[in-house]
């Protein structure tokens, strides 16, 4: 079937954290919200017939992944990226968020040091920090309006942590790592015992038909000394059903990781969770294709837009996802100054660079996860708030 992208839906009044919450989390309710990290389209009709059907039994007790669910995401893994996952390595987690938390508390000690590539995804510092480590920012460097990873520092802080964070896609940025990238990170990780984490969740969001790597795939030393976490939520917009899971070749760490889960007391899954996402493994790829096509044109489209209409500002080229990364250093704004630009000036509620950490300050991240015609407002919205500086 063919999927309309440009239909608009409203989704105000009905608790979205995206257009319902803009005054608790940005301080503003009067802007176009385009900050959080999901879509506001549909998902996939057969995603939503699945939901139905388990609505319509009546009956909302207790799940259990079910052996098909866990069939569904290892046949996913292997069509998509090429990676023949096995279903006894999976495990359910209500969400990639709470499984780092857990991996990081189940991994390390208090005072260990955890190393992250920043700008990079702002929870990781959080489950960092709430463990009681340090974080040891090993920077992405920037250069031409283009990232990669800084192996000589690397290197020098890899004898001093016990575990590193991997983004991968990389979140700002929509940086795509090569083979390459991930052996190179990955070689120096096993020399110095350092366990890798690898978070995957824009796996499926590749743009232009390139590749995405799993690190775990790349190597039977990869797969022994890394944990992988993903999810349906972002490639099927289902994150507000709380469905992720981890990918676990090493049985000593899966072991380790279950009892953590179990420690916790959120080994059960939503039984809408399960249903929608073994839904869309099975019957999603039309629908996904359809939106990687849209989102390609729409990120050309704010590219092209930036470039002629406001030359003040830089964009990084995604490779993956439906996030920009809009470089307004050139305007010269404190973060704190950006942060009210865009909010007062612009009308507009994005999620801000210098939460993502070092390297982030003086850029904002806009989710383009929309109609493009909500897009073409928003960049509207700036080009006149920058032009009139």
């Amino acid at each position: 079937m063919k999927y309309n992208f440009d239909k608009a839906i409203d989704r105000c009044n009905t608790g979205s954290l995206k257009w319902d919450f803009c005054e608790k989390y940005l301080d503003a309710d009067d802007v176009l919200p385009m900050w959080v990290a999901d879509m506001d389209f549909q998902a996939p009709a057969p995603v939503i017939e699945a939901v139905k059907e388990r609505a319509e039994h009546g009956v909302y007790g207790y799940a259990e992944e079910s052996r098909s669910f866990y069939e569904a995401a290892a046949g996913w893994m292997e069509r998509r990226h090429d990676w023949p996952v096995k279903t006894e390595w999976l495990q359910f987690c209500p969400g990639i968020v709470p499984a780092i938390h857990l991996l990081v508390q189940t991994f390390t000690r208090p005072g260990d040091q955890v190393i992250v590539q920043t700008p990079v995804y702002y929870p990781f510092f959080g489950a960092i920090t709430t463990a009681g480590c340090h974080i040891l920012n090993n920077p992405l460097k920037l250069e031409n309006g283009h990232y990669s990873m800084d192996f000589d520092d690397l290197e020098k802080k890899a004898p001093q942590a016990r575990m590193l964070i991997l983004c991968s896609p990389h979140n700002p940025g929509g940086i795509l790592w090569s083979r390459e990238d991930l052996l190179q990170l990955g070689d120096i990780c096993l020399k110095n015992d350092l366990l890798v984490i690898s978070d995957e969740i824009h796996a499926d969001l590749v743009l232009y038909r390139q590749k995405h790597w799993p690190f775990a795939s790349l190597s039977e030393e990869l797969a022994m000394n890394s944990i992988t976490t993903v999810a349906p939520s972002k490639t099927f917009n289902l994150a507000g059903l709380q469905a992720s899971y981890v990918i676990t070749p090493n049985p000593d760490l899966a072991a380790a990781y279950r009892t953590a889960l179990e420690k916790a007391a959120i080994a059960r899954p939503n039984l809408f969770a399960i249903a929608a996402s073994e839904a869309a493994y099975k019957y999603g790829e039309e629908w996904l294709d359809q939106l990687l096509a849209y989102l390609e044109e729409t990120h050309r489209f704010v590219e092209e837009f930036i470039e002629k209409e406001i030359p003040k500002l830089g964009i990084i080229r995604a490779q993956a996802s439906y996030l920009a990364w809009i470089d307004c250093r050139q305007l010269g704004f404190s973060p704190e100054g950006l942060k009210n630009f865009m909010l007062k000036e612009a009308g507009l509620g994005l999620n801000q660079g210098y939460i993502f950490g070092e390297g982030g300050e003086g850029f904002v991240r806009m989710n383009l996860g929309c109609p493009r015609a909500l897009v073409a407002r928003a960049l509207e919205k700036l080009k006149r708030a920058v032009n009139s500086l």
